[in-house]
Order: structure tokens, then sequence, then C-alpha cells
């Protein structure tokens, strides 16, 4: 048999970047970085590891240097290595599936980036950081944080013991442009008779509900939607996280609270909708219905508040009107489901619903109208619907938008307010088109 070699493992040497890093860390206190500005902390880092590595005699280049001195600000003020990737516009969601796989989306696709952690303390103590910021924490007592950072973005963080490989940090970031129906119509995500019968909807006040998948593009057709408000309305808006971004005066924005550490103090979407109803809104619009505020919302629509608009998560718009049926009942509401549906029918105008298809882009396959009821089932009407007629040669999805020329239960309020006739040649075009 061959003897067994015992001898005692020794520990790997240490880079000089590790050796730096600690000593930096320990040498500038936490409660004095924060006070200064990113620059002047950058020259402090900078010139303390200059010093270190003299001291030292470790071998540290200029750019080695530099990049040591700006990845140990993104720590100590930042959120790490994701730092670049906030920054970089061309990126909506960032997804850190543990230390060394850290993807984003770009231009509706997912790409492994080459961004990595050091270790699971790392990627720890970036969401300890994102938690600490507002007031929450993230341990294995409380192993899941749903909060937003400064600029808005959403954030998502699991940990261990919940998550298998690692800490776990999903940001979805925040938009600083706001998108209207022309950029729609270049990017392709509608047609331009399907984008000027939305602007049309939502100036003339009609509740349009906006469905679709998770990163369908919901809250981004929401925004060109309330570009069209009158900037005399007073608006109020409810969101669990803010990211509306409205371009009116008068706009309250109200943000639902998570209980705190001892399980209390919760502030739900049903709460703020029925405050809102007390402050004289002209609209409400709720960032996304997810419970009984689905009641409270249908309530506001058929209670003199046309305009109002929300986004609920469905695969079609049938589905959403079904999602919407569950959500009133877990309002624990004693009424008949006819009685439900028929609540539904005379608040909803407009459904408009959304898709990432598999090319990336976000388009708006229906614009659907709510026709009446007939018995317990709602009736639908299609407006404007995508067709997938192909793809090109580089997996660019091709199709069409096409109209029905009908005339919409709502036609006597677009003509109110003098744009009837506008809509219905939208309609007759997109037939035509």
């Amino acid at each position: 048999m061959p003897q067994t070699d015992f001898r005692p493992l020794t520990p790997a040497p240490r880079s000089a970047a590790d050796l730096i890093r600690d000593q930096v860390l320990v040498g500038i206190e936490p409660a004095v970085a924060i006070r200064l500005t990113r620059d002047e902390l950058t020259t402090r880092v900078d010139e303390m590891i200059a010093r270190i590595a003299d001291t030292q005699r470790l071998l540290v280049n200029k750019a080695e240097q530099q990049a040591l001195a700006g990845e140990l600000v993104n720590d100590m003020i930042g959120l790490g290595p994701l730092e670049p990737l906030l920054r970089d516009p061309t990126i909506n969601d960032i997804l850190v599936n543990g230390p060394r796989m850290i993807y984003v989306e770009r231009r509706g696709k997912l790409e492994l980036t080459t961004v990595k952690f050091r270790n699971d303390a790392h990627v720890l103590h970036v969401a300890q950081r994102i938690a600490s910021t507002v007031g929450r924490r993230v341990d294995e007592s409380s192993p899941m944080l749903d909060a937003r950072l400064l600029d808005g973005s959403r954030v998502n963080v699991i940990i261990p013991p919940l998550s298998l490989q690692g800490p776990c940090i999903s940001i979805r970031k925040f938009s600083k442009s706001v998108m209207d129906f022309d950029k729609f119509v270049e990017f392709g995500t509608c047609s331009p008779e399907l984008g000027r019968a939305l602007e049309i909807a939502a100036r003339c006040r009609l509740n349009i509900i906006i469905s679709g998948g998770t990163g369908s593009g919901k809250t981004t057709v929401l925004n060109a939607l309330s570009r069209m408000i009158d900037r005399d309305e007073r608006i109020i808006t409810i969101e669990d996280a803010a990211e509306l971004q409205l371009q009116q005066q008068h706009v309250l924005r109200f943000e639902t609270r998570p209980p705190n550490i001892e399980g209390h103090g919760e502030i739900a979407q049903r709460d703020l909708v029925r405050n809102a109803l007390r402050m004289r809104p002209d609209r409400i619009i709720l960032g996304e219905v997810r419970g009984p505020e689905a009641f409270d919302m249908m309530q506001a629509m058929n209670t003199g508040h046309n305009g109002s608009m929300c986004t609920v998560h469905a695969n079609s718009a049938r589905d959403a009107l079904a999602r919407i049926d569950n959500m009133i009942m877990m309002a624990n509401i004693n009424l008949p489901i006819a009685a439900i549906r028929g609540q539904i029918t005379s608040a909803v105008d407009l459904i408009v619903q959304t898709e990432r298809m598999r090319d990336g882009v976000r388009r708006i396959t229906q614009m659907v109208e709510v026709v009446g009821i007939e018995g317990d089932v709602i009736t639908l009407g299609e407006l404007f619907t995508f067709h997938f007629t192909g793809e090109t040669a580089d997996g660019h999805i091709t199709g069409r938008f096409e109209s029905r020329a009908v005339r919409p239960r709502f036609l006597e309020r677009l003509d109110y307010f003098g744009l009837g006739a506008a809509f219905m040649k939208a309609l007759g075009e997109g037939a035509q088109s």
C-alpha cells in the first residue's frame, strides 16, 4: 500500500491586491468614507495604496493601482462590482446568481458578463449595504429583501439558507428617459395608427389596464400613456416601488411600506387606494394590481375617476380579466360572480396587452375593448392585433398591426372630447395598412 503523505496544508499565498485591500479597508473608517465625495475618496484611497505598496515593497503598477482604487471606492460607498453595470445605460436588468455568475439584460436579451465578486461574503456585503440604505436588514433571520436604490431602481435580495447557490441580487434599473409613442413606432413596439389610438384613449380619459408578463414593458407603456394627461388634472400614483415618471405638475406619489423587523407597520396598496379616494383625485394610477386592491381600483374607476390606469401580470387580455376576478375575491367581498364581472365591465374601457418576444423586442400585441357582459361572461372586442408573419435572417421578428374598424362602445366619450373621428380614422387606416 502506498504511504499517505500527511504533510500539513499551507494556505495559498495571498495576492498583493488582497493584502492592500485589507489594509485600506481597515485604514479608512466607513463613517469617514461616506462623508467624502467620490473624487475625494478615490484620491485618498489611491494615495493609501501607493503608500502601502511602497512600504511593503509590493509590485503594483499604475494601472493596477487605479483599478484597485476604483474597486475599493465602489465597495465603500457603492455596490461594488455592480457599479459599472448600474452606470451602463444599455442595461435594463442586473441579475446576480452568486459571486461568479452575473447576467444583464440588453435589448431584451440576457447575456453573461465578465463581472465577478470575490466570494459569497462580498455579495452579502453589497446586499447588506442596499438594506442599510432603506433602514432594513438582510441576514439569516430575514433572508429576503425588496428595496429601492436612490436612483429609483428596484432591488430584490435572497440569501442562504433560502438560496442554495449563495446570495442572489436582482436589480430592475430605473430608466431616466421617458418613452413616447413616436419612439414606440421607431422601435417596432406599435404601429403609427395604434400609437395614435392609444394617445386618444388616454387623452379622452378612458379607464385602461395594461397587461403582460414580467419585463414585457407594461410600466413603459403606462408612462407613455400618462404623457397625454392634461397638466391641470390632479393625479395620484400608487406603487410598490416607484417607477412611474409623470411629467405633470400636480402629481402625488405614494409608495407602499413593508412590515418592519417585528412584522408590524405594513401599509399595503389597498390602504393607499382607499386613502387616495379621500383626496379628490382626477385620476388614480396604480403601478401594479396584485391583490385585493383590485376591488378598490374598480370602485374608483366606477365613481367618477375616469382616466385611471393600472397594470396587471397576465398572458392575454382575457387572462387579465380572470386575474382581476380572482383578486377581487381576495378582498372577501360577498358579491356573486355576476355582480363582480358587472363592476369590471362598467369600470374598464380598454385592455392593452404587451409582450417581450423572442427577438427581445417588446411589442403591444393587442388593444381590446370591454364590450359588455352576456350572462356572467365579459365580452371583448379586438381593436388592434399584432400578427406574426416571419423573421429575418438575423432573427428579428416581422409582423403587422391590424385593426378592425368597428364602433367602440366608448365612442360617445371620444366625441365629447372632439376626438371620436380621429380614433375611427386610426382604426380605419390600421385596417388598410
